[in-house]
């Protein structure tokens, strides 16, 4: 759904006054809503963020939306926003962007539509085809433009190629995103919701053509939009040429030399400019005349041509009147269409402009989810239970942003060429904030200037960022619940005035804070309890710590000095410490967060360090007393074993990943073996197929060529020729056993007569084979066709009779 993006003030401030009747405001507010209030309304054409927006609202939503507009401003949120805002490339995108990030009531649906809209974004800018990129449209003059089509007021050439502009952008878009469609249908899916707003694009191509045909690329009118506008300007060029042949002329008849004669325009009729003093052999009009300056004269024989130069040139402007006023009509029926359109593209405007400041500080998308307050489990969107708010590695997006542009200045210095590498030295430290489903209390302890606050403006701007549709900078897994409302209790001077940083102070924002707040809303409190007495300090810190964690917030999380704060984790489950590492060796914070472990005094090792006397130093220790040193002992204790832990996990999952890849690697190789092995089977079978056909083909070539030589023989080696035959027409195995005696002796009987081997064996006799040299057993005899079959081991033969000798 698209709302109405257009913003003719930057902010509104309302001061009650006097009952007013109307509020002739151009947005969707309703007159009845400000009638029964007193009220005045000032315009400011500047938009302030340091001034609250109050609108006639009732007493307790504005002192509502009053604490939650200063937690923004603590956090720094009017900067970031104006960051974000600047990758808008039209200036109502630029508005409509600051005042979506400024809108306080949003809901958990709202925020889902605004992520899935910044990563359809995002995928548009990684397929490079869509470009969202309006910067060349000029919306000012396309909005100025639907304002005199509505009055029925003809529209000027800038407008009108304004206008233009719009139209041809939105077909270019529109043809981009049904090509990339055409060429993978899941582009469709992966772009939406944006692809239903481009392709509800209703463009009138003739009126883009109407546009480019009578407007020139400066806005002016081109000749050929009409005849008569044609006419007249080449009417113009004809006078004007004329006029300026006879202003020549006049200035060379005057032939003094202490004569100076220029020609001039005033109010577009032709003149000569003389010196003061000055006589002119021609009469004209003066029309103008000063000491010093000269004289204007409008001579007389020019009054004539100047007159219907005059005439014409209103004739002219006439024409062009008539064609911008056939334009705007031709544009009427599409004023409604060309609204939309604007609409859309300042919409597409927002969200491009979202997923490219993700994209240019490397953000991801946030799993942001509902927590679900009926059970211990949480919601279907939550893929990792274990954490309530999971950022590993987040930055803080104004420290990032200040740390690039640095980098930028430092590489445009080629002077100093160390600069570079000592920016990039300096680059933030990324915190992570691991937070169990189970706690609702952080407590942070550290030293001054060691990050805290920088810790606590991360998160809250972060949980700002994912509920406005941004994405957040930390790791690919972040995870981050929806927040109602974000308070931030900051007092430092960077972000509170001088009022607010006292205790007093401090108390009253806590106070409205705690009032305001729900068991949805996210609570920053910096140096809870400071400011007073410390013992009293802490036992109102203890107190609002375990109220916060009973009802009043979903998450807090609170920075302090006082070490009473650390020992509600021993109490209450509710609670986790946490604490800015601090580097002893060299005196300097880490900035990094040690989760699980309680921060200790560092003061009198410090002040051990720098040299003070140990006398003095001996003393503080004796006055610290024995019992907080051993508390810090085992603090120490607690710090070092967090460390050991942390490098014995780090080292596990060294290996973890060394022994994944090892695995992968040797699974690889078994399938690499596997598929060798089985090509060299492969290969094998093809060598052995391809040598049997060989053989084959040798051994038929054989055959064929013995069985052509006997045909070739005399008719008495036929019966050799016809065992030869018999032979080659049937495949013969080759018995392994050596020969029998009758074998061996079969061959003495080849010089029996024929007619011995003319007479039909019967069935089951046993005849001898000259051409196998075996003696064997007859299972058929076909008398017709003097054949007979024979059983030789394993084959069965088709024998003539010829062939075989009765045994």
């Amino acid at each position: 759904m698209l709302h109405n993006l257009f913003y003719p003030f930057d902010s509104i401030v309302v001061t009650p006054t006097k009952p007013i009747k109307m509020l002739p405001l151009p947005c969707s507010t309703t007159t009845s809503s400000f009638s029964a209030f007193p009220c005045t309304l000032n315009i400011i054409n500047k938009f302030n963020y340091n001034k609250l927006i109050t609108m006639a609202v009732p007493p307790s939503s504005s002192s509502s939306s009053s604490i939650h507009y200063d937690s923004l401003r603590v956090l720094e949120w009017d900067k970031l926003s104006d960051l974000v805002a600047s990758f808008a490339t039209t200036s109502l995108g630029r508005e409509a962007l600051k005042a979506q990030l400024w809108s306080l009531n949003r809901t958990y649906e709202e925020s889902l539509r605004l992520l899935g809209e910044t990563n359809a974004a995002v995928e548009m800018n990684k397929h490079g085809s869509c470009r969202l990129r309006f910067g060349h449209v000029d919306v000012m003059l396309v909005k100025a433009a639907i304002r005199q089509g509505r009055r029925s007021m003809p529209v000027n050439g800038f407008e009108a190629r304004a206008v233009m502009a719009l139209l041809q952008c939105a077909e270019t878009l529109q043809g981009d995103l049904k090509v990339a469609i055409k060429e993978d249908k899941d582009w469709y899916s992966r772009f939406m919701p944006l692809t239903e707003v481009i392709m509800e694009f209703v463009v009138n191509r003739s009126l883009v053509k109407m546009i480019e045909q009578v407007i020139d690329e400066d806005g002016s009118v081109k000749d050929s939009a009409s005849p008569a506008l044609k006419q007249s300007r080449q009417q113009v060029r004809v006078l004007e040429g004329k006029i300026q042949q006879l202003m020549e002329n006049l200035i060379r008849n005057e032939r003094s030399e202490s004569s100076i004669l220029e020609v001039n325009k005033v109010d577009g009729r032709w003149c000569i400019k003389v010196n003061s003093g000055q006589k002119t052999s021609f009469s004209g009009l003066l029309l103008s005349s000063g000491s010093g300056v000269g004289s204007t004269i409008e001579p007389l024989s020019a009054v004539p041509l100047n007159d219907e130069l005059q005439r014409t040139r209103t004739l002219v402007a006439k024409a062009e009147s008539d064609v911008l006023l056939a334009l705007t009509k031709k544009m009427h029926p599409d004023l409604d269409d060309i609204e939309k359109i604007l609409k859309s593209l300042v919409h597409l405007d927002v969200i491009n402009a979202r997923a490219t400041y993700g994209l240019s500080f490397g953000g991801s998308s946030p799993n942001m989810f509902l927590p679900d307050f009926n059970s211990s489990s949480k919601s279907e969107g939550n893929n990792n239970k274990e954490w309530t708010l999971y950022l590993p590695k987040a930055y803080h997006p104004l420290l990032l942003q200040r740390h690039k542009e640095n980098l930028q200045k430092a590489k445009k210095d080629v002077n100093v060429s160390s600069s570079v590498a000592a920016v990039e030295n300096a680059s933030p430290v990324p915190v992570d904030f691991l937070v169990s489903h189970k706690t609702r209390v952080i407590v942070i302890t550290g030293p001054n200037t060691g990050g805290k606050t920088i810790c606590l403006k991360t998160v809250g701007l972060a949980a700002m960022m994912a509920k406005s549709g941004l994405y957040v900078l930390a790791s690919e897994s972040a995870q981050i619940p929806w927040f109602d409302l974000v308070f931030a209790d900051i007092g430092d001077e960077q972000s509170l005035s001088q009022s607010l940083s006292t205790f007093s102070g401090h108390l009253r924002q806590i106070s409205n804070i705690r009032l305001q707040s729900t068991n949805q809303s996210l609570v920053l409190l910096d140096e809870v309890g400071a400011g007073t007495n410390p013992l009293e300090g802490a036992a109102l810190g203890m107190s609002l710590l375990e109220s916060f964690a009973q009802d009043g917030s979903l998450l807090t999380i609170a920075t302090t000095h006082h070490g009473e704060l650390k020992t509600l984790k021993y109490s209450n489950e509710a609670f986790e410490n946490a604490c800015m590492e601090f580097d002893e060796v060299n005196l300097k914070p880490t900035y990094k967060v040690l989760w699980g472990v309680p921060g200790r005094s560092n003061a009198i090792n410090i002040a051990e360090r720098l040299g003070l006397p140990s006398v003095v130093v001996d003393t503080a220790r004796k006055l610290y007393g024995s019992a907080s040193a051993e508390i810090d002992e085992v603090i120490t204790d607690m710090e070092k074993l967090k460390q050991d832990y942390q490098e014995l996990l780090d080292g596990s999952r060294h290996h973890l990943m060394r022994s994944r890849e090892l695995y992968n690697s040797l699974l690889d190789t078994k399938r690499k073996i596997t598929e060798h092995g089985i090509n060299l089977r492969y290969k094998k079978m093809r060598d052995v197929s391809e040598a049997a056909a060989s053989a084959r083909s040798i051994l038929h070539k054989k055959v064929r060529q013995l069985s052509a030589s006997a045909k070739l023989q005399p008719p008495n080696k036929a019966g050799k020729s016809s065992q030869l035959s018999a032979t080659s027409s049937s495949p013969i195995t080759i018995d392994k056993k050596e020969p029998t005696i009758t074998d061996r002796k079969a061959p003495a009987n080849i010089n029996q007569s024929s007619s011995d081997r003319s007479k039909l064996p019967k069935v089951g006799d046993m005849v001898h084979v000259s051409s196998l040299g075996k003696i064997v057993s007859v299972l058929k005899v076909d008398s017709s066709k003097g054949e007979v079959v024979v059983q030789a081991g394993n084959m069965k033969l088709k024998l003539n009779v010829t062939d075989i000798q009765r045994s």
